[in-house]
């Protein structure tokens, strides 16, 4: 059964009983007014007689004849005979006992040995009794009526209460019903198609709203697990190529070595060959482990580093190694941000380390580190060739330019790191052209809490 469905079945259900209750009270309230109304009238038919017990019939009579009350007047003798005084249109068929009699000498009473009537009895004198008698028949058939006109008031206020409802609510249940189409759809095959359009009640439009960004979010989400599956893919394919020309050159040089018909200098020259591929996998193998142990950076507890002092270190080491580069720094002091030591320097040394291999021996180097309102800004550039094409985000294992080659020592990560390091801090690394003709490497990570 369709939500839409439920909620209308519990709406008329609940008006039906509402409607249902306020009757039966209303029955209860006009049932007892009723009861009352004859008790009233029995006990002034009785209070008339009870200062003059020899009096007390013929009050008893002109009270009944004067206020027309349809009241059964009986007088019961101690030799048990009764006689009736007064018959109403629905006169008390069986005859009162004394123990009914006396037990209603106080108040009117309804008696098991006289059922569809009360009664009340006053002495007379001379041993005597008068019994008043009013039959509750009428009542009784008028509160079947009543009960009958409530139970068919209900049923009809329900049948409008439906019709009401579904008036009402007739844009809330269809833009429901698309909604729940829609989220099957996308349960279904994935293929959801423009969302259902916004209309009906502010619940409703707040939950359209929610399951489209629910579905959006899934989508986005989707899209980027196959981003990185393919991502992933690709970095295994290189990786692969990467370490198989290596260990092809060193299988090469080693059944050389094996065959023992290699001269001295061909020895050597294999022996150095295969100790520089070794040391070219142990360098790939070493980038690929930090690659991975970045990714998993904010797993990792950090701590305030002071990203001036690392700056200014790195500088001095680059300037005392490389006197023949021209090189200028300007570096703000207290610079601290939030992060792991040893990731902020391999950033630094692969920044400094790609001036050093891809660019002429004496090129200008220029390096900065600033402050922007919550950010550090770092910013390292070279008066080397720079790139082909600037503000890509870097990948694994790419080369920006022929170069930058296995020749060279480069394995298409050093720039990759660089870039995962800065998004770990929070922050982003760019590619930019620099004023000194080559590259301009800008680095933005956010300021330590409180900076």
């Amino acid at each position: 059964m369709r939500i839409a469905t439920r909620l209308t079945l519990l709406f008329v259900l609940l008006t039906f009983l509402v409607a249902l209750t306020i009757g039966w009270f209303a029955v209860d309230m006009s049932s007892r007014a009723q009861y009352a109304t004859l008790d009233s009238s029995i006990n002034s038919v009785v209070d008339s007689g009870l200062t003059n017990h020899n009096d007390a019939l013929s009050n008893a009579l002109y009270v009944i004849q004067r206020y027309q009350y349809d009241l059964t007047l009986d007088v019961v003798f101690p030799s048990g005979v009764i006689t009736q005084v007064s018959t109403p249109n629905d006169a008390l068929r069986r005859k009162p006992t004394l123990g009914d009699v006396k037990n209603s000498l106080k108040h009117v009473t309804s008696e098991g040995n006289l059922p569809g009537y009360v009664i009340r009895s006053v002495n007379i004198g001379g041993g005597d009794y008068l019994v008043v008698a009013g039959s509750t028949a009428g009542i009784a058939k008028q509160n079947q009526h009543l009960a009958l006109l409530v139970a068919s008031a209900a049923l009809v206020i329900s049948l409008i209460g439906l019709v009401l409802a579904r008036e009402v609510m007739r844009r809330d249940l269809r833009s429901m019903g698309r909604l729940i189409d829609y989220a099957g759809d996308v349960a279904g095959d994935g293929e959801t198609g423009p969302a259902p359009p916004s209309e009906g009640s502010r619940d409703i439009k707040e939950l359209r709203d929610a399951l489209v960004y629910v579905v959006d979010a899934l989508q986005e989400r989707i899209a980027f697990e196959e981003q990185n599956s393919n991502a992933m893919q690709q970095f295994i394919d290189d990786a692969s190529h990467e370490l198989r020309t290596p260990l092809t050159v060193v299988k090469g040089y080693n059944e050389l070595l094996a065959s023992g018909t290699a001269s001295p200098e061909q020895q050597a020259r294999a022996v150095s060959r295969v100790q520089r591929e070794v040391d070219r996998m142990e360098s790939l193998v070493r980038d690929l482990l930090l690659l991975a142990e970045v990714r998993e950076a904010p797993y990792h507890p950090e701590q305030p580093v002071n990203l001036s002092e690392l700056v200014a270190t790195s500088v001095s080491d680059f300037a005392f190694e490389h006197p023949e580069r021209p090189l200028s720094s300007s570096v703000a002091r207290d610079v601290i941000v939030t992060a792991r030591a040893e990731y902020v320097d391999r950033l630094l040394r692969n920044a400094l380390t790609n001036v050093v291999r891809h660019t002429p021996h004496d090129a200008p180097v220029r390096v900065s580190l600033t402050t922007r309102t919550k950010w550090a800004v770092l910013v390292v550039e070279d008066g080397g060739p720079g790139l082909a094409v600037y503000g890509v985000r870097p990948l694994r294992f790419q080369r920006f330019d022929e170069s930058r080659s296995r020749d060279t020592g480069g394995s298409g990560l050093g720039m990759s790191i660089m870039a995962d390091v800065a998004e770990s801090l929070g922050g982003s690394m760019t590619t930019e052209a620099s004023s000194l003709g080559g590259l301009r490497l800008r680095f933005e990570v956010p300021l330590a809490t409180g900076r």
